[in-house]
C-alpha cells in the first residue's frame, strides 16, 4: 500500500518571498545538510530558508540528512516543518532512503510521522527491498517486525511492465547482489518465497547465476547462495533472458562447481535449450570448457545438439575434438527436426524448411541458394532467406570485389545505432561470394499498399476522412533514415517504394544502399534524394494509388498540385524548393505540421491563441503583425471565418462579449482566440449543445480551415512563437517523445 502522503515536486510552489537571497539560502541549506554542519543548518532555518526546498532530482535537506544518517539534523529539519513524506523525482521518500542506509532509528521516526511500511517509489522499491539489496540486516528485521510484506513484488508503470521490468521481490534483490546472510534471514526467519518470479519469469536462482556469469558476484558466493536456494526448493526449470536455463547460465559462468551442483538436482533437464536452440553442452563446447563438457556428457548430455566437432576444430581445440569423436560426436552433423516457429508470418514455411535441413555453414550463416528461398532479384546475386547465428535474415549476395557491395556496407555500418535503417547483422564470405546478412522484413512499402488496395476507396465512400497515422509514421521514419545518411555524408540515390521495408512489428526501414555514394558537395546529389522523397510523400499519402513510376515522370509542380491536403502539399513544396544548407534541409522539416496529429495541430492553434497579445487584440503587437495576411495570391479558407462557423455556436461564443460589443472579427488573431476559448469551454455541461454541433474540435477545425495550420506554421516557424509547436518523436521509440505533443498516445506503428 502506498503512503498517504502524496507530495510531489510538481505539487509544491516556491515561497512567494523567494528572491536571489532566499534562493541562495536554500542552496546553502542543501550544502550544509550534505556537510553535516548542524550550526549552519540551524542558522539558515532561523533566517527563513525553505526547509522543503528541492534541488536536482528532487532532493530536499531532509533527504540529504537521511542519506548521511544525521539523526540530529533530521530532528532539526522536522522541528522546522520539513515534510517527512516528501518524494524525490523518482518517488523515493525519506523513509525509503532510511531503508537504503539501514538506520533503524530513522525508520522508526518516519513511521511515527506518517510513513507506511510498504510505501514504494516510482520504480516500486520499498524500504524493505532496499534494505535487502544493500544488505542492511538490522533494518530488514525491524521492517519485518513492523509488518513489511516479505513477498511484495515490485510494482512498476504499465509501459515498463510490458517490457518485463519490475516484479522482483526482496529475496531476488538480495540474490542478485550476493547477500548470503540476508537470503538466509529472508528464507529461514521470514518465510520468503524461494520461487517468487519477476515480470520476466526469473527467480532468485536465475538472478544469482546471471550475476555470477556477468562478474557481479564472486563464484564462491554464487555457489553458497545457489546451494542455499536449491536446498530450499528453488525451481531448476525456470528460465532467464533468452530462455536460458540455470544450467546454461552456470556453463556461461564457466564454473564447474555450479554445473556439478545443478546436475545433482532431481528435476534437471540436461538437454533443455535456450530460445536459439543451444544446449548447455553446446555452450560448453563453444567456450572450450573441457572439464564441463566431460561432466555434462558423463551425466547424459546429448552430443547430437550441434556441429560440436566443427566448432572445436574451428577453435583449434584438438583435445576437445578427440574427446568428442571418441565419444561418438558426428562430423557430418544433421540437426534433428524440432518444433521451431519463425517470427515471420510471410516467410514461415520456407524458414521452417531451411531450419530443419542440414546445410554446410558459411561462418554463422545457413543458406540455400535455390529459388524456393529467394526473396528478390538484384542486379548481382539476389536476396535470399537465411539464418544468421540462429536469427531469421535476408541475405544479399555480391561478388567479393563488387563496388555495389562496398557502397552497401559503407551505409549499413551506420545502421547499427539506427531505428530507421534496416538492421545489419554481419557479412560472411565463401570463395568469390560475399553474403550481407540483414534483419528479415515482411514486405516492401509497395507490397504493403498492394495488400491494402481498396481501403482508400472505402474511405471515400464513408465520407469522413480518418487521420492517416500510417502515412505520418512511415514518412517520419523515411525522413529520419535519409537525414541520418545525409548527416553522415552519404546520399541514397535510389529512393523507391521497393527499397523501403516493413518488418514484422510494422516498423518502416530504409534499405538497399548499393547505389549510395559518398557526398562530395555536389548539390544535385542531395536534390535527387529530396525530389524522390517528395514523390514518396504523395505516393504514401495516396496509399500507393498513384504508381511511383508515374510520379517520377511528372514535373515537380504537377506533383505538388496533386497533393490531397494542405500539409502534404506544403511539405512536398518545401522538399522541391531547397534552401542553401542541403544537408540539413531534412532536419528543418521533421517538425513540419504534416507529422503532427490532428490533436497536436489543434493544440498548437489553441496555444498560439492563448498568447496575451492575441487575447487582448493588441493590433500593433509583433505576433498579430506577423499573422496579418498580406495580399494573397489565392484566397484562404479562413478569410471570412466567422461566416463558416456554425451560426448557433458563433452566436453563443459572441455572447461573452455582449456587454463590451467587442465581438469576434474576421482576423487570423481572432480566429485563434476563438479556437482557444472554445477549447477551454466546449466540454462544460452548459455547452453540450455546442459540443453536439462541433463534435471533435480537432477534426472540426481541420475540416473547416484546412490551410490554417500550415499558414500559422509558415508565419511563426522562424520566430520566438515557434515554442508552441510540438516536438517530433522517434516513431520506433514512443518513450522518447520530445515534449510528448506529437502523435500522443500512439505506439510505433509505421
Amino acid at each position: 500500500m502506498e503512503t498517504k502522503c502524496h507530495n510531489t515536486p510538481q505539487d509544491r510552489r516556491p515561497p512567494s518571498s523567494c528572491g536571489r537571497a532566499a534562493e541562495e539560502q536554500n542552496h546553502q541549506l542543501i550544502e550544509a545538510t550534505e556537510r553535516g554542519d548542524v550550526e549552519k543548518v540551524q542558522q539558515l532555518l532561523e533566517r527563513g530558508a525553505d526547509v522543503n526546498f528541492q534541488w536536482k532530482g528532487g532532493w530536499t535537506p531532509l533527504h540529504n540528512a537521511v542519506q548521511h544518517c544525521r539523526e540530529d539534523i533530521v530532528h532539526i529539519l522536522l522541528h522546522h516543518g520539513a515534510d517527512p513524506c516528501m518524494r524525490k523525482h523518482n518517488g523515493a521518500t525519506p523513509f525509503i532512503l532510511a531503508g537504503i542506509v539501514g538506520d533503524v532509528n530513522l525508520l522508526q521516526l518516519f513511521l511515527s510521522k506518517g510513513s507506511e511500511v510498504n510505501e514504494y517509489d516510482s520504480n516500486g522499491f520499498t524500504a524493505f527491498m532496499e534494505a535487502a539489496a544493500y544488505g542492511r540486516v538490522d533494518a530488514l528485521r525491524f521492517l519485518h517486525e513492523k509488518g513489511a510484506d516479505v513477498n511484495l513484488r515490485r510494482k512498476t508503470k504499465e509501459d515498463q511492465k510490458k517490457l518485463g521490468k519490475g516484479g522482483a521481490t526482496a529475496l531476488i534483490d538480495a540474490a542478485e547482489k550476493g547477500h548470503q546472510n540476508v537470503l538466509t534471514i529472508l528464507l529461514d526467519e521470514m518465510g520468503a518465497d524461494v520461487n517468487a518470479r519477476d515480470n520476466m519469469g526469473r527467480n532468485a536462482l536465475i538472478h544469482v547465476l546471471q550475476s555470477c556469469r556477468d562478474g557481479k558476484v564472486k563464484a564462491v558466493t554464487a555457489e553458497t547462495i545457489t546451494r542455499l536456494l536449491l536446498d530450499r526448493g528453488a525451481d531448476v526449470k525456470v528460465r532467464g533472458e533468452g530462455k536460458k536455463t540455470p544450467l546454461i547460465l552456470a556453463v556461461e559462468a564457466k564454473e564447474l562447481g555450479l554445473v556439478q551442483m545443478l546436475l545433482e538436482q532431481k528435476h534437471i533437464e540436461i538437454n533443455d535449450t535456450d530460445s536459439e536452440g543451444n544446449t548447455a553442452l553446446l555452450f560448453a563446447v563453444k567456450l572450450g570448457l573441457m572439464e564441463i563438457v566431460c561432466l555434462l556428457h558423463h551425466h547424459g548430455a546429448s552430443l547430437d545438439c550441434g556441429d560440436l566437432v566443427m566448432i572445436a576444430k574451428r577453435d583449434y581445440n584438438y583435445p576437445l575434438v578427440q574427446f568428442l569423436l571418441r565419444e561418438g560426436a558426428r562430423e557430418d552433423f544433421h540437426p534433428p527436426a524440432e518444433d521451431w516457429e519463425p517470427q515471420s508470418s510471410r516467410w514461415r514455411v520456407a524458414l521452417k524448411h531451411l531450419h530443419g535441413m542440414y546445410r554446410p555453414m558459411i561462418g554463422k550463416l545457413k543458406i540455400f541458394i535455390v529459388e524456393e528461398y529467394k526473396i528478390a532479384d538484384t542486379s548481382e546475386g539476389g536476396v535470399y532467406l537465411g539464418l544468421y547465428n540462429g536469427q531469421e535474415a535476408a541475405v544479399k549476395r555480391f561478388c567479393k570485389d563488387s563496388k555495389q557491395a562496398q557502397n552497401e556496407l559503407s551505409c549499413l555500418a551506420l545502421s547499427r545505432g539506427s531505428n530507421c535503417l534496416v538492421t545489419f547483422y554481419e557479412t560472411e564470405s565463401l570463395k568469390d561470394c560475399l553474403y550481407v546478412c540483414l534483419a528479415l522484413c515482411e514486405r516492401t512499402l509497395q507490397e504493403h499498399f498492394d495488400m491494402h488496395r481498396g481501403e482508400k476507396a472505402a474511405e471515400k465512400e464513408e465520407g469522413e476522412k480518418e487521420e492517416d497515422e500510417f502515412a505520418q509514421n512511415a514518412l517520419l521514419s523515411i525522413f529520419k533514415a535519409l537525414q541520418e545518411l545525409h548527416q553522415n555524408g552519404y546520399t541514397h540515390q535510389d529512393l523507391h517504394p521497393q527499397n523501403i521495408l516493413i518488418d514484422s512489428k510494422n516498423a518502416v526501414r530504409l534499405a538497399d544502399f548499393d547505389k549510395s555514394i559518398k557526398w562530395t558537395g555536389d548539390p544535385q546529389k542531395i536534390k535527387t534524394d529530396l525530389q524522390a522523397l517528395g514523390r514518396l510523400v504523395l505516393y504514401v499519402v495516396e496509399k500507393g494509388g498513384i504508381p511511383f513510376g508515374e510520379l517520377e515522370d511528372q514535373r515537380d509542380e504537377n506533383v505538388v498540385q496533386r497533393s490531397p491536403d494542405e500539409e502534404s502539399r506544403d511539405l512536398i513544396y518545401r522538399l522541391f524548393c531547397l534552401g542553401q544548407n542541403l544537408q540539413r534541409s531534412l532536419s528543418n522539416l521533421l517538425g513540419h505540421p504534416f507529422f503532427w496529429s490532428w490533436e497536436s495541430r489543434y493544440r498548437t492553434l489553441r496555444n498560439v491563441g492563448n498568447e496575451s497579445d492575441i487575447k487582448k487584440r493588441k493590433t500593433n503587437s509583433d505576433i498579430l503583425q506577423i499573422l496579418q495576411p498580406r495580399p494573397p495570391k489565392h484566397s484562404t479558407s479562413f478569410a471570412e471565418w466567422t461566416t463558416k462557423i456554425d451560426k448557433s455556436v458563433m452566436s453563443k461564443m459572441n455572447m461573452h462579449y455582449r456587454k463590451t460589443r467587442n465581438f469576434y472579427r474576421n482576423t487570423v488573431g481572432d480566429l485563434l482566440k476563438f479556437i482557444r476559448n472554445l477549447g477551454e469551454h466546449i466540454n462544460e455541461e452548459k455547452n453540450k449543445d455546442m459540443k453536439l454541433k462541433i463534435g471533435d474540435p480537432a477534426w472540426y477545425f481541420q475540416k473547416t480551415f484546412p490551410d490554417l495550420v500550415v499558414y500559422v506554421y509558415t508565419k511563426l516557424q522562424d520566430t520566438e512563437y515557434n515554442k508552441h509547436f510540438p516536438k517530433t518523436q522517434d516513431p520506433h521509440n514512443p518513450q522518447c517523445h520530445g515534449g510528448g505533443n506529437v502523435k500522443q498516445a500512439r505506439g510505433p506503428e509505421c
